[in-house]
Parts: C-alpha cells; sequence; structure tokens
C-alpha cells in the first residue's frame, strides 16, 4: 500500500463503484495541485470510491488532503524511443508509488518500452520489492489477460483507442468487456475507462461486465469540455 490510503478493495468492494479521474492538461490552471485535490475531495464527498491521479505531486496532494481516499496513481511521461507513456518504467513506478498511490496504473500493452523495458520484469519488481498493486491499462482482450496472468491486480480498458493497432476504433471498448469478464480470473477487477460521456453509459459499462467505471472528461475535465462547446457553437454560427 502506499502511504495511508484504503485497504486494497475487492471485487465485492468495487461493485458498480465510480472512480473519477482528476486529472488536466498541461498548461492549464487546473494543475494546480490544491485545485486537483479540491476537485477529487469534492468527487469523493459525492460517493466517488476512489480517484485516478496523474503525477506523484498531484498524487501527494490529494493524499495529504484526503488521507482516507483509495488513489488509483499514475505519471505521464513521453521518450522518444518508446510510445508508451502511462508510467512507462521502474522510475514512475516508484515515484507513484512513494507518493501515495494505492494502486499504480501502467501501460500493460505489447508495445515498446522505454530502453527496452520488460513489462513482466516490471510486474515482478512491483511484486518483489515494492509490494504495490497495478492497474493495467490494455487495449484489447489478450494484453488484459497477459497482464492478469502475469499479476496485475485490476485491468481496464483505458488504452482502446489510444494505441497504434486500436487507432481506427473509438471508446470506450464495449466489446471487450464481456469477453474479458468471461476470460480474466474471478478475482480480477475489471474496470471500464475511456471515453465514458455520461451516467447512462456508465451503467452500461457495468451492464457488460465491468466491475467499476472510471470518467473524467465528462465531470473533471473543464478545459475539454469548454473547447468542445465552443467549437460546436463556432461551427453552428458559420453556417
Amino acid at each position: 500500500m502506499g502511504s495511508g490510503g484504503p485497504l486494497f478493495p475487492d471485487r465485492a468492494a468495487l461493485a458498480g463503484g465510480l472512480i473519477v479521474s482528476v486529472q488536466a492538461p498541461d498548461g492549464s490552471p487546473l494543475r494546480d495541485p490544491l485545485v486537483i485535490a479540491a476537485m477529487a475531495e469534492a468527487s469523493l464527498r459525492q460517493g466517488a470510491l476512489g480517484v485516478r491521479l496523474e503525477s506523484p505531486e498531484h498524487i501527494g496532494a490529494v493524499r495529504r488532503r484526503c488521507p482516507d481516499a483509495l488513489i488509483v496513481g499514475l505519471w505521464k511521461r513521453s521518450y522518444p524511443d518508446s510510445p508508451v507513456y502511462i508510467t512507462p518504467g521502474w522510475e514512475e513506478i516508484r515515484a507513484v508509488w512513494a507518493a501515495g498511490a494505492d494502486l499504480v496504473a501502467l501501460d500493460a500493452t505489447e508495445r515498446h518500452r522505454p530502453d527496452g523495458q520488460d513489462l513482466e520484469v516490471l510486474i515482478s519488481r512491483c511484486r518483489d520489492e515494492l509490494g504495490a498493486p497495478l492497474m493495467a491499462d490494455v487495449d484489447g482482450v489478450a494484453n488484459g489477460l497477459r497482464a492478469a496472468e502475469l499479476g496485475c491486480a485490476w485491468v481496464g480498458t483505458t488504452l482502446y483507442g489510444y494505441t497504434e493497432a486500436t487507432a481506427t476504433l473509438r471508446p470506450p471498448g464495449w466489446e471487450l468487456l464481456p469477453v474479458l469478464r468471461r476470460s480474466l480470473p474471478g478475482a480480477v477487477p475489471l474496470i471500464c475507462e475511456g471515453g465514458i460521456a455520461s451516467a447512462e453509459q456508465a451503467v452500461r459499462a457495468v451492464v457488460e461486465g465491468a466491475d467499476a467505471v472510471v470518467v473524467g472528461t465528462a465531470i473533471t475535465g473543464i478545459d475539454l469540455q469548454v473547447a468542445a462547446y465552443r467549437r460546436a457553437l463556432g461551427e453552428r454560427r458559420s453556417r
């Protein structure tokens, strides 16, 4: 466990739960750690099961403000030799865990990682050196099953539509959910993340087989939401 969070929840504890992704793009005033922490607390007060946070700085800020929060942590870092950017290597994993995350989310696709780091080795080191449970962000059924086999505690559809292999597809990954739920070990929670834009879609994700749902932009993505409204209204004026 990270520094002070809740006991790691099993499938029963997650059932039908909402995890809010509290993130903001580079350059946004919302990236202030105090703002991120306030949005996280507001989400938790309204019944969110937990929050998904990006960067050790934001994880630490939320842990201090909400010591009992369930935190899924990650760190987005880009490297020139790899397309993997969600907690791509050991340095990022250690930093996310040390900042206070309860689970570390990482890209668990088969893609080449920075400096040739191996996914299986990273998962093994997490277990043996940190005791850190992992959420596998995947783009398809095969990668999800492999991640669970390698020891990831949760499997999420986060990268469906965001990898080279799925670039022509649009999230949510509806077709992944029933197949993964049937095929994953019974104790491994399945998380639907990516593209959930309404409460109705969140309910559908659970019906299709997800144990819990992660929602980000539709709740906390002020920058992207305002830009989308402005763009739509601008297109209407130009007709």
